[in-house]
């Protein structure tokens, strides 16, 4: 029924707990998870653990967060990409100007190795982006990243923003932040953006929704984002359900929808 479009479950806060995230996944109708890389040197691990479950998907990339790392190439990201039928995204990358500060070329240069791959691939970008919103845009178009497409994750901007992803071919994906209270801006974006452009995801173990706020997040509690939308757009949790499931399958077309 639900997807939990961007997920880290295999980070030590959650990695000893996967068959319980499972058992409570099916338990929420949570059926499937897309599990996100971040760092090349902790990929082998993130594919074993997706290869033993049918409902666990994979991605491939490096965070713009992890300075001290390599950026790896177009054709480095391109053959770990091949080499499973269970990747079905490139990323997550991007560009966070909160984290780091100047010089940052050598991020901006990532991102682009990045789109490249995607393009080259076939696969859509998953797509970080955090006090960065003209840089972000102005590599997605100098790139041609309406010809790769994917999703801006756990978007926190403003409508413009959404817009002009949306304007090359993007999805917009909410995640336990769209519960906050203080969170007024984005959800006025999330009434805005057409049902069939909203993904929604944990990015657990962080950012648990409201009324987990501050334990540790797993993809079973991706439902109390779809209910926060279905609340804010007036409509059925079921629609949101319908409506999310579907875009993620449109997007991620390589992967099996995975039917429990």
């Amino acid at each position: 029924m639900f997807i939990d479009s961007h997920c880290h479950i295999d980070f030590p806060e959650l990695s000893d707990k996967t068959e319980q995230i499972l058992s409570d996944m099916k338990t929420n109708k949570v059926d499937a998870a897309l599990v996100v890389s971040v760092n090349l040197s902790l990929w082998p691990g993130l594919l074993k653990l997706v290869e033993q479950h049918n409902n666990l998907f994979a991605s491939v990339g490096e965070h713009p967060g992890y300075e001290d790392s390599v950026n790896p190439t177009p054709e480095e990201l391109l053959k770990l990409a091949n080499s499973s039928d269970k990747v079905i995204a490139i990323g997550e990358t991007g560009l966070d100007y909160f984290r780091l500060k100047e010089p940052l070329d050598w991020q901006r240069e990532r991102f682009r190795q990045h789109i490249h791959a995607s393009k080259e691939s076939g696969l859509p970008l998953i797509i970080h982006t955090r006090a960065a919103r003209e840089d972000t845009i102005k590599i997605m178009k100098e790139e041609g990243a309406n010809n790769a497409g994917g999703v801006m994750h756990c978007f926190t901007e403003n409508w413009e923003m959404a817009k002009a992803a949306m304007d090359m071919g993007f999805y917009i994906s909410f995640s336990g932040i769209l519960t906050f209270n203080s969170a007024k801006d984005i959800q006025e974006v999330a009434k805005k953006v057409p049902l069939d452009r909203i993904l929604i995801e944990t990015d657990s173990p962080y950012l648990s929704p409201v009324p987990f706020r501050g334990k540790t997040n797993d993809p079973s509690k991706v439902v109390y984002v779809a209910q926060k939308l279905a609340d804010l757009r007036s409509e059925s949790i079921e629609k949101i359900a319908e409506h999310t499931t579907n875009n993620f399958y449109t997007l991620f077309s390589k992967a099996n929808r995975y039917k429990s």
